[in-house]
């Protein structure tokens, strides 16, 4: 398996697309990309962002990166009587809903993650796939 890496300047094109899904919504948001560790590589906050989503929108893109996974599958498995119920707590705070995308190679190896708050789930998750889709993304919808 290939070794892919999130570089800077994806992480730019991540970042301005997902700002300019926001900008086109009419929402602002906080726009948190990671690299493949889960370390801040670009950040935003839009000017009437909610300053409380800035650690959410980090957090959503960590989490997308530790559990590879989307932070809405994450939140189906980790409901009450779900297998990974109670994962929230693990890892300095993990996030279970929606907002978060794993960023991949062509391969589904995971270089990164976006993470979006401040909109409404539903918004965060259209900002979130926006970026991911700009970086050529095989998760960008929640997988199976």
């Amino acid at each position: 398996m290939a070794n892919v890496r999130l570089r800077l300047a994806d992480a730019r094109v991540v970042l301005e697309a997902a700002l300019g899904k926001a900008e086109e919504m009419g929402q602002p948001m906080n726009v948190a990309v990671v690299d493949g560790g889960g370390h801040l590589l670009a950040f935003a906050r839009q000017d009437g962002a909610i300053l409380a989503s800035i650690d959410i929108a980090v957090r959503k893109a960590r989490t997308a990166v530790l559990m590879a996974m989307t932070t809405e599958k994450l939140g189906v498995s980790a409901a009450p009587g779900g297998p990974l119920y109670g994962i929230e707590v693990t890892n300095d705070g993990l996030v279970i809903f929606g907002g978060g995308i794993p960023l991949t190679g062509e391969d589904g190896e995971v270089a990164g993650g976006i993470g979006v708050s401040a909109g409404t789930v539903e918004q965060d998750v259209a900002v979130a796939t926006a970026g991911a889709d700009a970086f050529g993304n095989g998760l960008a919808q929640p997988s199976a």
